[in-house]
């Protein structure tokens, strides 16, 4: 089905891929839980049309060649098969998602279009470009959403990089800041894509995860693997991060206006 978002508004038109709220166990739940990605792009301005993989092809193809910009959500693990994983702890997978935001990607790199990952999006923005996975990590999944206090743990900011500077701009040192934790697979260095860099990282059992990444060059990529659009566990600096993607996404649509 189609999720609708706001739509008609007069911010940027913001494409917000999100998983099929009516395959869930609770559908009102997941319906929240895509619902405040929207909330966090209205918050700053952007128009958000909300997207999963039962929107018809037609209405995708629509909003893929007018959005402004892109935001990959989280949800369920990526198919291991498009970065040759093979069998190595992936769990529930939905590949026709998958697809459908691969898609998505496809048209925002063509166009030159920002785009903000958040958790799986982190983990489908490296493999799109190329990257791997850590397929499990211990420690770092916590406990449902909704369900009592959230995990967190502290996210190393890399000095120099553009979300140090979003969340921490006066601190030359990068600064370290408190992020929740619901995901069990990971990104690390050596499975970083070429042309993006860690600009967070986050200890772990299975070593040092890279737990933000960026472009290096072009158009504006940020991913972060913990879920900023939960503000009851996300500190307040990272309301910047979305105010940075929507003003991106208007710059996006002000390049596109002929002179």
């Amino acid at each position: 089905m189609v999720i609708k978002g706001a739509g008609g508004g007069i911010g940027p038109s913001i494409v917000v891929c999100v998983a099929d709220a009516a395959r869930a166990a609770d559908p009102a739940l997941a319906a929240r839980k895509n619902e405040l990605y929207a909330e966090a792009i209205r918050r700053h301005g952007g128009d958000p049309l909300l997207v999963d993989a039962a929107t018809p092809p037609d209405a995708r193809r629509s909003a893929f060649e007018t959005m402004a910009g892109l935001l990959l959500s989280g949800g369920a693990d990526l198919d291991p098969a498009r970065y040759a994983g093979g069998a190595g702890g992936s769990e529930a997978m939905e590949r026709d998602r998958d697809a459908m935001e691969a898609e998505a990607w496809s048209a925002a790199r063509d166009r030159g279009l920002p785009v903000l990952g958040i958790c799986r999006g982190l983990q489908a923005i490296n493999v799109f470009s190329g990257g791997t996975l850590l397929q499990h990590v211990s420690g770092h999944l916590g406990g449902p959403y909704g369900s009592g206090s959230p995990a967190v743990h502290p996210l190393r900011l890399v000095p120099g990089t553009r979300l140090a500077r979003i969340l921490s701009p006066t601190n030359v040192r990068g600064g370290v800041v408190s992020v929740n934790s619901y995901h069990h697979q990971a990104v690390r260095s050596q499975d970083l894509a070429a042309g993006l860099i860690a600009s967070g990282y986050a200890a772990s059992p299975d070593g040092q995860l890279v737990e933000a990444l960026e472009s290096t060059a072009g158009p504006l990529v940020l991913a972060v693997q913990c879920h900023p659009e939960r503000r009851d566990s996300t500190p307040e600096a990272f309301e910047r991060l979305f105010r940075v993607f929507v003003d991106a996404c208007r710059g996006a649509v002000g390049a596109r206006v002929p002179g």
